[in-house]
């Protein structure tokens, strides 16, 4: 007997594994830009070493957290909205089987748990994990696309994640550029 809910805990898990491996990379960075800039020592007067450390690897964790649990509400409606557009199960049940593929998620996760030393190989796991889940989303809904129900389900994710990576790529040129322009040189 099986229990379809058995990996219903897997993307949170995933979700927080992910968010700590970049909240002890990116602390490891502050961490080192205020001992630079001289102000560690003085925050060692009012809390302690330990205490900072685990304070800010808090805030990181949280932070992280809501990014990747915002862009997996995206992904899911993303999803299910193209599946509303393209597919042909009514039910639902296509849908039902494909999120069993996130143990993908779990796996990459612990992973890159392993090398949170190691931005470059993080970024690749979150990746790869995206596109493996992408291609186990397709196989397991492709009995309920047609072809051409097939290329519309590609088309829809690929042409919705190209626009919103280009659209926040833009926003952050543009804030930089003002920044820079704003600048007293």
């Amino acid at each position: 007997m099986t229990n379809r809910y058995i990996t219903s805990h897997f993307p949170l898990i995933s979700i927080v594994l992910f968010s700590l491996s970049l909240a002890i990379y990116v602390q490891g960075l502050i961490l080192d830009a205020l001992v630079d800039m001289g102000i560690f020592s003085g925050m060692l007067e009012f809390i302690s070493e330990n205490g900072i450390k685990l304070t800010l690897l808090f805030l990181l964790l949280l932070c992280f957290f809501m990014i990747f649990s915002a862009l997996k509400l995206i992904a899911d409606t993303t999803i299910e909205l193209s599946m509303l557009f393209f597919s042909k199960d009514e039910e639902g049940t296509e849908l039902s089987k494909a999120r069993a593929g996130s143990w993908i998620f779990l796996v990459a996760s612990i992973a890159s748990l392993l090398v949170a030393n190691y931005i470059l190989i993080i970024v690749a796991l979150i990746l790869l994990a995206n596109f493996v889940y992408f291609v186990y989303l397709i196989y397991k809904v492709s009995d309920a696309l047609s072809f051409s129900g097939l290329v519309g389900f590609i088309f829809f994710q690929v042409f919705f994640w190209g626009a919103f990576v280009i659209s926040i790529g833009y926003a952050l040129i543009r804030l930089y550029n003002s920044f820079m322009a704003s600048l007293p040189i």
